[in-house]
């Protein structure tokens, strides 16, 4: 890894040789050249494990390379020969733990035993495994109501462990289900759900084979679905339009080199992606998707045939009110909100009706805003316009991050469970699930914060580095009396703890799991409602080690006891007795034991791609939303700044793999902020000037970050971008999706002030 803090320039393109050297590089970092080598040629094969990394679906099953160079970060961090043993919690106390850096917590390896913390020595001590269960039951059970615990999951968990999960916590009496989901695509499902009736995309990979035309918004796959760049290149390749919106030049979307295509990298070649690329202004995303559907209305008045109107009229309801209000948008306040010109936003529009088939692609570039619910919205209405919904090579495609956050929320961890769920679960276990709508993330953080929260468990992740408002965040899990976290590595949320707290460490995706069936198997479903089998094949990293679905089966077990007739000791025993257990909640889980048994899995039915639209109209919904004006451009007398958060190039979510981001040629560090030149004069300062930002918010909290590194880049004036968790600071609590309750992370107000050094 390099530690020489520096900024260059990058012009090779992504993917390449560059990319297998960085996966040599990281297997030999974790030590495990040959082990590593063989585990990625079992990365999402038949018979081998489902990648622990990125949702996004598997090309070709029976293909030696099914994995990308994130991927096999995400690979070789799991499957790494290095140990955080008790020996390593030993030797430092927990103070000492929490002043090093994210990347150094994590980078200490895989943990081996579960353990406790002891207040009076200020360390982690090995902990038996029931004298963990029976310490959580305690607490558990001691409440004076189920609502004072939360129960966070992670999109890393199987549906297996998520569907005994959700279990057990509605049997104990709360829908407290915070996840992952609501920090990134809770937006799409809401605004899907209203419109055409689920919140999943329509789209297959074999859809990509036939669009004619894929629209980008808010979106980095060369750095967070790598594997994506595969089916852009050669949608490119056989003629298809790629328009791209990002306010950041981002190289995944501009070149791709194929690590599998042997003449490409024999001759250093690449292949372009984008034949438009639009550097709207942050935020303006909902302005440029109205544009271009203004554009649409008016070449039909002019010429007609370009609306389906067979299909609106069929298919669809309120079309009248949105064509009225694109009419009465003018022009010149969607380019201002945007940032793009109205020669531009025809240009994206022409590509659009110029296109028989239409898939429209997103990520959390559009979901961490304010009016992340309006903006979808106005994609599925772009879509609406002309047919672009349940039909071969078209549809929506929400990209979603974690590999199985989409398949928590199929199995029922949601704070706002649907009544025939609650139903069924009462039908068949026979108790009363609570009715009552548990918190999502933001509304944890508050009833943590408030002293309301007892008991915090997390299945997985890392929610003290994941969450927005840094400080208010922490301030709640250490007011908390237990937390509780499952975890294959340490990580930030181990050392920002209550005044108890255990760590459970279990399997990794790549290793095998025994139970006294044999060695199972787990199911995942991806970005395209794929559900498939993983099976691991590495020994565990320890013999301490309990799979998820074990040690949620046993705390149930202990927890609940003679109150609940569920078995769970016997469903553990065997998954295939589990997956009984969900085909019975979930009808389109049907045969799922056989089906999965098939190589690639099944797909779940989507009702939405037949054009059956489980709405209340039963017909698609066209939705109006005004465009904001954009917010004003200074504050006292300073520039008024908006922050986008990103990763970089060598991290996954929050875990940090290293401190380097070749596309955006930064090495060595991660306190950068990305500006336009032009801002950085008119700031009086120049590049590797360090700064401190500033959140401007009104609620009276100071909000700062100390020490970045100003970096020119090619992003529009007025925005700039920086790294997460690092800026998680600066996102106020109270800075959300309308509707939702996402954290705005894309869209921070901020100002900049010369670095003043601190003690």
């Amino acid at each position: 890894m390099t530690t020489e803090q520096k900024i260059t320039r990058y012009d090779g393109p992504a993917g390449g040789w560059r990319a297998l050297a960085s996966v040599k590089d990281t297997l030999l970092a974790q030590g495990i050249p040959v082990k590593g080598a063989k585990t990625l040629l079992s990365a999402n094969q038949p018979g081998g494990f489902d990648c622990p990394g990125c949702a996004w679906p598997d090309r070709n099953h029976h293909s030696t390379f099914e994995f990308c160079e994130n991927g096999a970060k995400a690979v070789a961090a799991e499957a790494t020969a290095r140990r955080a043993t008790p020996e390593f919690f030993a030797r430092h106390t927990v103070a000492e733990l929490e002043r090093q850096s994210d990347f150094w917590l994590e980078d200490q390896g895989r943990l081996t035993h579960p353990m406790r913390y002891d207040a009076a020595s200020d360390r982690y001590l090995p902990v038996a495994w029931g004298e963990a269960f029976a310490l959580v039951a305690r607490h558990l059970n001691a409440l004076a109501d189920p609502d004072e615990a939360i129960f966070y999951t992670s999109g890393r968990t199987s549906n297996e462990a998520a569907f005994l999960y959700q279990l057990f916590v509605r049997q104990f009496g709360t829908n407290n289900f915070p996840d992952c989901s609501n920090m990134c695509h809770e937006a799409s499902g809401a605004a899907m759900r209203a419109q055409v009736g689920t919140g999943k995309g329509t789209v297959t990979l074999a859809d990509f084979e036939r669009a004619d035309a894929i629209f980008i918004f808010g979106q980095n796959p060369g750095t967070n679905h790598p594997r994506m760049l595969g089916e852009l290149r050669a949608a490119h390749k056989r003629g298809a339009r790629i328009v791209s919106f990002n306010p950041l030049r981002e190289r995944g979307l501009e070149r791709f080199a194929d690590p599998q295509d042997k003449l490409q990298m024999a001759t250093l070649g690449s292949s372009p992606i984008s034949t438009h690329y639009l550097q709207l202004r942050v935020g303006g995303d909902l302005a440029a998707v109205t544009g271009i559907a203004k554009h649409v209305l008016e070449m039909h008045a002019q010429r007609g045939g370009v609306l389906h109107e067979d299909f609106i009229a069929e298919h669809t309801t309120g079309f009248e009110a949105l064509a009225a209000q694109l009419a009465q948008t003018p022009w010149a306040q969607l380019e201002e909100a945007s940032g793009l010109s109205q020669a531009q936003l025809r240009a994206a529009g022409d590509v659009y009706i110029g296109a028989e088939r239409v898939i429209a692609c997103w990520g959390m570039g559009i979901t961490q805003h304010r009016h992340a619910v309006a903006t979808i919205g106005a994609i599925v209405n772009l879509l609406l316009l002309r047919g672009n919904i349940g039909r071969e090579g078209a549809g929506p495609c929400p990209v979603r991050g974690h590999s199985n956050v989409q398949g928590d929320r199929t199995m029922g961890i949601w704070e706002a469970p649907p009544p025939a769920l609650l139903d069924r679960l009462q039908q068949l276990y026979g108790f009363e699930p609570p009715r009552q709508h548990g918190v999502n993330t933001v509304g944890a953080i508050r009833q943590m914060r408030e002293g309301r929260c007892k008991v915090f468990f997390a299945l997985g992740g890392n929610f003290a580095a994941a969450t927005p408002d840094t400080a208010a965040t922490w301030a709640g899990l250490r007011q908390c009396g237990l937390t509780v976290h499952v975890a294959t590595k340490l990580n930030r949320s181990h050392v920002v703890h209550g005044r108890e707290a255990l760590i459970l460490p279990c399997l990794g995706r790549t290793e095998i799991d025994v139970q006294a069936g044999g060695p199972q198997g787990v199911t995942v479903e991806d970005s395209m409602s794929m559900v498939h089998l993983s099976m691991g094949m590495n020994p565990p990293a320890s013999p301490e080690l309990l799979s998820e679905p074990a040690i949620v089966a046993r705390l149930a077990a202990a927890t609940l006891g003679e109150r609940s007739s569920v078995p769970w000791s016997w469903l553990v025993q065997d998954y295939a007795r589990i997956r009984d257990e969900i085909e019975k909640v979930f009808p389109d889980f049907a045969d799922f034991n056989a089906r999965v048994a098939v190589p690639g899995g099944f797909r779940l039915r989507n009702a939405a791609s037949q054009r059956q639209w489980a709405t209340a109209s039963g017909r698609a919904q066209f939705s109006v939303h005004a465009v904001p004006a954009p917010g004003p451009q200074r504050h006292e007398g300073r520039v008024l700044f908006t922050l986008l958060s990103t990763r970089s190039h060598d991290q996954y979510n929050t875990t940090i793999y290293g401190l380097n981001d070749r596309y955006r040629g930064v090495q060595g560090q991660r306190q950068v902020v990305f500006i336009h030149p032009e801002d950085i004069a008119a700031l009086g300062l120049a590049g590797g000037d360090r700064v401190d930002i500033h959140t401007v918010w009104d609620d009276g909290v100071q909000r700062s970050v100390h020490g970045f590194v100003l970096v020119p880049y090619d992003i529009p004036r007025g925005n700039l971008a920086a790294y997460y968790p690092e800026t998680n600071p600066l996102v106020p609590l109270d800075s959300v999706a309308e509707g939702v309750g996402t954290p705005t992370s894309k869209s921070i107000p901020v100002v900049l002030t010369p670095h003043a050094p601190r003690p």
